[in-house]
């Protein structure tokens, strides 16, 4: 028993070994040429909504990190690169059929054709077109119809087993179209106003200051004197950026490393209230540098570095999260088989 353990072991490291060491130049020009192909009819189909996002997020700083969604979304492809490259396509079931064959069913590591990809892509295209001519349209879901384009062109050629490998990089790509604005704004509304609240809350916490908040507008009063004007958390001071970034690489790093499933589920729920709780407490340190420092330092670039180092802020809270729930359960697999060593057995079975 121990023998074929130890024999079965030693023959899947080779598998394994040479699993990883594929490399994309493995894949051949004529797939690269049909990869090619397809690119090319996709750039063409949505010519439109890629000039105007990618202007978006040159120029607007709210969607800034547009441009590293589809980086990472690469980066996620190369991370499964060895199994993606190690799949074994088999002829499709209509080919199949034609021959006057039954399909075959699908073995480990193989994978086929999936014909309700080509529905998608269909169903797909004409709810484009239907967001471009309708009146009630919206430009927001043409953006959605890449994706969902993109993700059935992934399952009609290469399956569903390409799709378990691919269903990440696809998916994470909504996090760089940038929200309708009425919804933007719905949602930047209550934040500004949330962090106002707690913001005041911990100003008056200090002897001889009085600070009241009245919606989005923080009144102080330090040491009888009123001073003016009135703070104002503006749109910048909402936390959507930081939110909207921050989730977007939380959920990066949540997949990037080797975790339970439920931690990764835990880490990018708290995503948004690390990011509001580190506005909170950018608008309260803009609060005591508007009372204690001076009022030009809360505007201008010394406002957007503060903003900026909130980022350190959410990771540094992110990363003590992450570990602290690595270190919360010990596998229990991993401490009875360590510093054991199998051998095989010597002669016959």
């Amino acid at each position: 028993m121990v023998g074929d353990i130890a024999s079965s072991t030693a023959e899947t490291q080779p598998a394994k070994a040479s699993m990883q060491s594929r490399q994309w130049r493995d894949v051949g020009l004529y797939n690269w040429v049909g990869i090619a192909v397809i690119g090319v009819l996709f750039c063409f189909l949505f010519r439109s909504e890629i000039e105007a996002i990618v202007p978006q997020w040159l120029t607007d700083l709210s969607w800034s990190h547009g441009l590293l969604i589809p980086l990472f979304s690469l980066y996620f492809i190369n991370e499964y690169r060895g199994r993606i490259l190690s799949l074994e396509h088999v002829s499709d079931p209509a080919t199949s059929l034609l021959r006057g064959r039954k399909p075959k069913r699908l073995l480990p590591g193989q994978t086929r054709p999936n014909y309700l990809g080509l529905v998608f892509i269909v169903l797909w295209i004409a709810f484009y077109f239907f967001n471009i001519v309708s009146p009630s349209g919206y430009a927001y879901f043409r953006y959605i119809s890449m994706i969902g384009v993109l993700g059935s062109v992934v399952l009609f050629l290469g399956g569903w087993r390409l799709v378990s490998y691919t269903w990440l990089p696809v998916a994470f790509l909504v996090f760089a179209v940038p929200l309708p604005r009425r919804y933007y704004v719905g949602l930047t509304m209550p934040m500004r106003k949330l962090a106002a609240a707690i913001a005041a809350e911990l100003l008056s916490l200090v002897n001889g200051m009085e600070a009241t908040a009245s919606g989005v507008v923080i009144d102080m009063v330090y040491k009888g004197e009123r001073l003016e004007p009135a703070l104002n958390v503006a749109d910048a001071c909402s936390g959507m950026r930081l939110l909207m970034a921050f989730m977007a690489l939380g959920v990066a790093m949540a997949w990037l490393h080797e975790r339970p499933v439920w931690q990764r589920l835990v880490l990018v729920a708290t995503t948004i209230p690390i990011a509001v709780f580190c506005n909170i407490v950018r608008v309260t340190v803009t609060g005591f540098i508007y009372v204690f420092i001076h009022p030009k330092y809360t505007h201008g670039i010394y406002h957007d570095m503060l903003g900026m180092a909130m980022l350190p802020l959410a990771f540094g809270l992110y990363g003590l999260l992450a570990w602290f729930m690595s270190n919360l359960f010990i596998e229990e697999g991993g401490t009875r088989t360590e510093g054991v060593v199998i051998r095989k057995r010597s002669g016959t079975r």
